[in-house]
């Protein structure tokens, strides 16, 4: 057997010099004159809500501003967050692991650590890492309000996946001062405990949280729970310059039931997949650490420095098949923006530049048996592998007023994907090492073509690189027999290719008398998509990752939020969301053009609300999602579902207290939230999807001192 070979993990790519030679030189030159103000959509958290609104307007593209400090129902997780939304889909299979698609991003993969197709961050500081997304850190209570920038719209934070952005904004001293108090519990075991402080002394603000949160599930084998604390101090050194810290430490574990046919779903939707509870399967994730920092320098009345830095440390042991597999992941994340306000052809003009980088420090695997096989015993150790990457995204762009009612938006970023992967134990010649570069054009417009109406459009280009552990995963490399332990496990990498897509998107938003609009339409080739397919089911469970065939993502998103009456004695109103998805093959050789499976072709959510003066509310809502192919040859489908739900509730006119009480899915009924696919399942009912909670009661008192 060879020696072991010596670990080269990537270093930080030489974009950061490119950029910084590039910030000093246009930082020093002579100022413009001073344009009309161009607000950032990257608002800090001391930001109202409506200003980030009021941002969002300047992107030629579709979006969403979630207030989070209004919510007055459950908010277990980041499914409950996204709820409402156009354009976004987000369903719980039981736990924090959240299965979210923008656009069909990240379609068929299963809900859990690691997804994928969205570019997530904390404060504009990267989540999203080289390996996915892990979901731990984000406790809905923690957050003041969630900014959304869907499809290629998130090209100015370096965010360039086919979903497009996420940012949650943490709450601050200056929105949150004062002590909260909160507990909620409900159907199945349901607690949440918080207690947050939070205000200002002087030039220094500050909110600290502990949250935990437990749970019985909704199936069998299900349970879970989990605890942590944040903090956010933001110091104002000079009126020019400011700094905010963020800390986040957080414990998840849950128990995993698994997937279910639709018969069960149909008939038994609490049971648990035989295969699950014979080995136990659960996840543990034993504390995740999260350490930031975002400064902000204002050179002068025209321009700004923005620098970010992020230490991210979350491990996870994953006990989820017949092997134990303990990660250890940390992740260096930085960013580096800078813009200026200026004339352009006689114009007013905003220019940006930004570096984006995510660097893996560790990201290292040991596997072991958890049960006795062919003669081993449980604990043997099977494998050690690693999979590093590092990804850089240099990012300019520009923002040009043509008149007074049109800009016009470009931009070019350049992206630098490193991976290194390896099986290290039992040692092989198969290391996978090596660099790629890839670019991102962008052109958008908005046109003002009334104060009440808005269009916008633009025609961009996504890149989305694979996951280093895909390789590893996707891999049909395996060790022969007489490996021991490993024999059957992959024994080396195969290389993937960076998923690409050319979109084009046209909308537009207002006000009219049926209230606050919006409708979007987009159309997206896409080439490589990165598709995941169940290999193997539990107890050797085995998802598997590859480049697709050509394919294409088209569809409609649409959002109206209506006053329908209001008076004296209150305000009725309707608010609506629903997206129209087509996600298909462009002539694949067998599968033609089938439908990608995994998400429902029409999703619609609405909510009727009463709002009295004196704080009592009352509202009735809704969700329907047409059925959804399990697999790629579109043999089998997920039933659709439509569900209804209540909630009432109060809220003190001083604001000192809330209360509400809600009930979800009236009907109790069984529906499948999550598919993860198969191949070709030849019209067979396979478990494949996890079952939607059924007839569940919540109710939820938060007090407030100042």
């Amino acid at each position: 057997m060879p020696p072991l070979l010596s670990l080269h993990r990537p270093t930080l790519s030489t974009l950061s010099l490119t950029l910084s030679t590039v910030l000093v030189a246009t930082a020093s030159a002579a100022p413009a004159d001073k344009p009309t103000t161009l607000e950032s959509v990257n608002v800090t958290a001391a930001d109202t809500t409506e200003q980030a609104r009021a941002a969002l307007k300047r992107v030629p593209g579709a979006g969403n501003v979630i207030d989070l400090a209004r919510t007055d129902g459950r908010l277990a997780g980041t499914a409950d967050v996204l709820a409402y939304q156009p354009g976004i889909s987000a369903q719980s299979p039981g736990n924090e692991g959240a299965k979210v698609s923008i656009r069909g991003s990240g379609i068929n993969r299963g809900p859990g650590a690691h997804a994928s197709g969205i570019s997530v961050s904390l404060d504009g500081l990267p989540l999203t890492g080289p390996g996915g997304t892990p979901y731990e850190l984000l406790e809905p209570l923690w957050l003041s309000r969630a900014e959304v920038l869907r499809g290629a719209n998130g090209f100015e934070t370096g965010a360039l996946a086919l979903g497009g952005a996420i940012n949650y904004v943490s709450r601050s001293g200056r929105d949150a001062a004062g002590l909260e108090l909160q507990y909620d519990a409900g159907s199945r075991g349901y607690q949440k405990r918080s207690v947050g402080y939070g205000g200002v002394a002087g030039d220094v603000d500050y909110f600290l949280a502990y949250t935990d949160t437990e749970y019985d599930g909704y199936q069998r084998h299900a349970a879970g729970d989990g605890k942590g604390a944040m903090a956010n101090v933001g110091w104002q050194i000079t009126p020019e310059l400011e700094t905010r810290f963020f800390l986040r430490y957080r414990e998840t574990n849950h128990q995993t039931p698994g997937r279910l046919t639709r018969a069960q779903i149909r008939n038994d939707p609490r049971a648990a997949n035989p295969a699950n509870l014979a080995i136990d399967a659960q996840r543990p994730q034993p504390g995740s650490t999260w350490l930031g920092n975002v400064t902000t320098l204002q050179i002068d009345g025209d321009s700004s420095l923005q620098a970010g830095l992020v230490y991210h440390h979350y491990p996870m042991d994953l006990n989820e098949s017949l092997y134990r597999q303990q990660l250890d992941y940390t992740n260096l994340n930085a960013t580096l923006d800078y813009r200026r306000q200026h004339q352009l052809f006689g114009r007013d003009s905003v220019t940006t530049l930004g570096l984006r980088i995510t660097h893996d420090l560790d990201a290292d695997v040991r596997e072991t048996l958890r049960y006795p096989s062919n003669g081993y015993p449980a604990g043997t150790h099977t494998r050690d592998f690693s999979h590093h990457g590092t990804h850089s995204t240099l990012h300019a762009g520009n923002d040009l007023a043509l008149s007074d009612t049109l800009r016009l938006q470009t931009g070019l970023a350049l992206i630098n994907t490193r991976h290194d992967v390896q099986v290290t134990w039992p040692s092989t010649p198969g290391r996978m090492s090596g660099s790629d570069w890839d670019y991102a054009p962008r052109v958008g417009f908005t046109w003002q073509q009334t104060p009440a109406t808005q269009w916008f459009g633009n025609l961009s280009r996504s890149v989305e690189p694979a996951h280093p552990w895909s390789m590893i995963w996707g891999s049909n490399l395996y060790f022969a027999p007489g490996n021991g332990a490993s024999s059957g496990r992959q024994r080396a990498p195969v290389a993937l290719d960076n998923q690409t897509a050319t979109t084009l998107e046209l909308g537009a938003r207002g006000d009219s008398a049926l209230g606050r609009w919006e409708l979007t339409g987009y159309y997206a080739r896409v080439l490589h998509e990165l598709l995941s397919v169940e290999v193997a089911p539990v107890p050797n469970l085995f998802v598997a990752e590859n480049n697709a065939s050509p394919t294409v993502h088209r569809g409609i998103e649409a959002g109206l939020d209506s006053t329908l009456w209001q008076g004296a004695d209150g305000r009725l109103s309707l608010r609506q969301a629903y997206a129209f998805s087509d996600f298909r093959y462009r002539h694949d050789a067998r599968f033609g053009s089938n439908r990608l499976p995994g998400l429902p072709r029409h999703y619609y959510q609405g909510e009727l609300r009463f709002d009295h003066p004196t704080g009592l509310y009352a509202a009735v809502n809704t969700e329907y999602a047409s059925s959804m192919f399990v697999d790629y040859a579109n043999s089998f489908r997920a039933d659709s579902h439509l569900i209804f739900g209540t909630r009432v509730g109060f809220d003190a006119p001083n604001g000192r207290w809330q209360a509400w009480a809600e009930l979800r899915n009236l009907g109790d009924r069984h529906y499948a939230a999550t598919v993860t696919p198969g191949y070709d399942d030849a019209g067979k009912d396979v478990a494949r999807s996890t079952p939607g909670d059924g007839r569940g009661v919540y109710a939820g008192i938060r007090w407030r001192f100042n």
